[in-house]
């Protein structure tokens, strides 16, 4: 398989063109990021004499801001870790943020909008902010949550009484 590359400071991205995207679109390719800054050995497999096709146009601040985005909401989950928040407040502000880009944690509270607060331990009734569309909007992806949460756990539950069973009968 033909990997094309293009390299950019430290890190180099890599793209299969023959291949049909993952994500089904048209004209787009799936890049692969590698940092170079950790890669110690390259081994040429084939060398290849025919000039390759002219490499697709890459919207490289677009990709940057993806990467700011990315590191950003990184930080915000090791914020989260380190502030001591539940496990369950944790996944409750990933459930939001993919709905609400404006989220953030001010110390163990959710903050949403600047207009919304989740205090612990995060359920509807622990929304509080001005009432109107913001705090109900807010509150109607707390009570999915919490529901898809339930239904998840009702569907592992006999799963894992299943596999219990099943490791009792081979015993």
């Amino acid at each position: 398989m033909l990997f094309r590359s293009v390299t950019l400071n430290l890190v180099t991205f890599y793209f299969k063109p023959e291949c049909a995207p993952s994500s089904g679109k048209a004209n787009v390719s799936d890049v692969v990021l590698i940092n170079l800054a950790y890669v110690s050995e390259v081994d040429i497999i084939n060398d290849r004499t025919e000039t390759p096709p002219p490499l697709a146009s890459l919207n490289v601040s677009k990709l940057a801001n993806r990467a700011r985005s990315e590191k950003e909401d990184k930080l915000s989950q090791a914020y989260a870790i380190s502030a001591g928040v539940s496990v369950e407040g944790q996944q409750l502000f990933q459930t939001i943020h993919k709905t609400i880009k404006d989220c953030k944690w001010q110390e163990k509270n959710i903050m949403v909008m600047d207009d919304v607060v989740i205090s612990p331990p995060y359920q509807v009734e622990n929304c509080k902010g001005k009432e109107g569309s913001a705090l109900s909007h807010v509150r109607k992806i707390v009570e999915k949550h919490f529901r898809d949460v339930e239904s998840q756990k009702s569907v592992q539950r006999p799963q894992a009484q299943q596999t219990q069973k099943d490791s009792t009968l081979s015993s």
